[in-house]
């Protein structure tokens, strides 16, 4: 059994140590930001985000100190901090660096995966078609991110890796905006495309179904946020 496929059976979440309190704290903000409960533009207080997270003042900026770096969030002054609002420009960027990052990785990961794997990716991948089909809005972009991160992990390249998860930092709070207007049935995937690809071990195949799925969702956030009203 590989050491990524121990990881998905759920033995190593039983009996891995229990992690800091500073670690806790910021992967929980971190999800805050990533499925898009912290609306970007709108501003929190740091006392707001430890009460909602029912913790102390230091661990929650050590959180927010990691999170402003990684640029997931943006402090306003007067102990505010936001998530940063995407413009045209900044999507754009996103859609350059994810066509190439994501194709990259599918490739690696199509050369990589066991039978395992692909059924891990194919059990998710039907977790996500059932919040769909029940509008299980928050359900959708945890698994969708779920999916990508399986992938990303099978691909085997943790350098890369860090820096397509600061990708979707960016964009995921974004991508929650699109899902409350189009609902989740208004964003399909192909990730289809993709498990058929890897399963007949067709690299090129799989990098162009990640390419057309990672275009598809950034072109749907770029269309949503050009009909967002902007303050002047």
């Amino acid at each position: 059994m590989t050491s990524r496929t121990a990881r998905k059976t759920g033995s190593e979440t039983a009996l891995a140590p229990r992690l800091p309190a500073h670690e806790t704290i910021y992967r929980e903000l971190r999800a805050l930001v990533l499925f898009g409960d912290l609306a970007p533009g709108q501003a929190v207080t740091i006392q707001g985000l430890c009460d909602r997270l029912g913790a102390g003042m230091t661990p929650v900026r050590e959180a927010l100190r990691r999170l402003i770096a990684e640029g997931a969030l943006e402090f306003q002054g007067n102990r505010r901090v936001s998530v940063p609002l995407l413009d045209a420009g900044n999507i754009g960027e996103l859609i350059f660096a994810r066509q190439w990052l994501d194709p990259h990785l599918a490739r690696r990961a199509t050369e990589r995966a066991t039978p395992a794997d692909l059924d891990h990716l194919t059990e998710v991948d039907d977790d996500l078609d059932r919040a769909i089909l029940r509008g299980d809005m928050r359900a959708y972009l945890e698994l969708n991110y779920r999916f990508h991160r399986a992938l990303y992990e099978i691909a085997v390249a943790p350098i890369l890796t860090d820096v397509a998860d600061g990708l979707w930092l960016r964009f995921g709070p974004s991508l929650r905006v699109v899902c409350g207007r189009v609902g989740t049935e208004g964003l399909p995937d192909r990730h289809k495309d993709l498990l058929a690809a890897m399963r007949a071990g067709d690299a090129e195949a799989a990098a162009e179904a990640i390419r057309a799925d990672v275009v598809q969702g950034m072109e749907q956030v770029r269309q949503s946020l050009s009909r967002q009203p902007r303050d002047d």
